[in-house]
């Protein structure tokens, strides 16, 4: 017979209450954080923000593993007291419930939920593919860092300044670079490009929806070989995380490219020597072709 399982809260409040004596000697931020400050961040694209903006005065510890999906993540022991642990904590709320739950329970001195930072609203977590968001967010976790660590607080403005002006480089060679298509339709397996859409005049269309996980309808295979013959798009778009069992078969069913969009949800081995910037310009470049942009 099976057992019933215990609700998730309760057995992180027991993770907790065992791992309280051993962070008990840990600072959770304050004025003498100084070098032993520690950054922890959910997944790749908040890792690489904490990463630029504190420089080598703090540790950052991302939760989610390269090459793991992070929708899925799901804590263990050591990641939880990380999280209660932190001086810093960099996650987005609603986009992995363990986190959120880590977050409830242990209530770290230093947060930063993105979802707020950007100013999000609706379904769609997938803010960092607009560097404007991705810069808003930067800007959030400056400010708890130098509350978290104040001695520091003018390196972490020069680190805040440098990154937004990476940030603000690539929104506007995204601008130019997509504003003369000869289309501005694009077809991707997991639909993650609604905020890169709306910034830079897309029309995205998803195979799978927002989940990586879900499958297509028949109906909707059929609505898109319909879209795709009418507005003459080139190429079908999947990624690096996920399956492209049905991004590869579209294309081959009407004889057009595949191609890869990397919705940068996290590094692979095949991008692990990469980043934010150099990834975000591999996908202008892979839409500048498949759009037939001037």
């Amino acid at each position: 017979m099976k057992r019933p399982s215990l609700p998730h809260s309760l057995v992180l409040a027991g993770v907790l209450a065992l791992t309280a004596p051993l962070l008990a000697g840990c600072g959770a931020g304050g004025a003498d954080a100084g070098p032993g400050t520690t950054v922890v961040t959910s997944f790749y694209p908040l890792q690489y923000v904490a990463q630029r903006v504190v420089g080598d005065r703090a540790d950052v510890v991302n939760l989610t593993q390269p090459g793991k999906e992070p929708h899925d993540l799901e804590l263990d022991f050591r990641q939880t007291a990380a999280v209660a642990d932190a001086d810093v904590l960099l996650y987005e709320r609603g986009f992995q419930a363990a986190v959120d739950d880590a977050v409830d329970q242990s209530h770290p001195a230093h947060v930063v939920d993105a979802a707020q930072a950007a100013h999000l609203s609706g379904d769609d977590p997938h803010f960092w593919l607009d560097p404007t968001k991705l810069s808003q967010v930067a800007a959030a976790v400056e400010e708890q860092l130098a509350a978290a660590d104040p001695a520091h607080r003018a390196a972490y403005s020069r680190n805040l300044a440098g990154l937004q002006s990476d940030l603000a480089t690539l929104d506007r060679d995204f601008r130019t670079g997509l504003a003369h298509c000869a289309t501005s339709t694009i077809v991707v397996s997991h639909d993650a490009f609604g905020y890169l859409g709306r910034r830079y005049g897309l029309q995205v269309v998803g195979i799978n929806g927002l989940s990586p996980d879900a499958e297509p309808s028949p109906a909707h295979i059929r609505e898109l070989q319909d879209l795709i013959r009418s507005d003459k798009i080139t190429t079908v778009f999947s990624e690096r995380l996920g399956s492209p069992k049905f991004a590869d078969s579209l294309a081959s069913d009407l004889g057009i490219r595949a191609a890869v969009l990397d919705p940068l949800e996290g590094l692979s081995d095949a991008t692990a020597d990469q980043d934010y910037l150099s990834l975000m310009r591999s996908n202008l470049a892979a839409l500048q072709k498949a759009n037939t942009c001037s």
